[in-house]
């Protein structure tokens, strides 16, 4: 009988104590999940030396016609007109893209990675962070 009680003794203080509290699984911190892939348009700055180019380019070519006084508001002309579209083509070079990659991190925050390429990644995808590149997370 004694026995019987000890073996229920023990079974009532299993029963009541805590479960063992279990250590949460290990978080990534450099892991996560695309949520949306952006392309971004990157307008292009001039730095002048379009409107130089464009210029001394109008102005020669604008000297080609007219004569007397004309032919000087025409080189005028010129120079203005070929700054303002070399000033423009130099924009329009100087100009890109590139994709904004928003990853859902393992603690619920949300990071934007930069890519120059059209990424290969699409909502849904495990990835991890490393020096700021994109990997699959394995």
């Amino acid at each position: 009988m004694k026995r019987t009680i000890g073996w229920g003794c023990a079974l009532l203080a299993l029963a009541a104590a805590p479960a063992a509290a279990q250590a949460p699984a290990p978080v990534c911190p450099d892991c996560g999940v695309v949520q949306e892939v952006r392309e971004v348009e990157i307008k292009g700055e001039g730095t002048g030396v379009g409107a130089v180019v464009g210029g001394v380019t109008g102005a020669v070519i604008g000297r080609q016609f007219g004569s007397g006084s004309g032919r000087d508001i025409m080189t005028i002309a010129g120079a203005a007109g070929g700054a303002v579209a070399g000033h423009q083509v130099e924009k329009h070079l100087r100009s890109g893209k590139r994709w904004d990659v928003h990853v859902r991190m393992a603690d619920g925050t949300t990071r934007i990675v930069a890519e120059d390429r059209t990424p290969s990644w699409r909502p849904g995808d495990r990835v991890r962070i490393v020096d700021g590149k994109l990997e699959p997370d394995r």
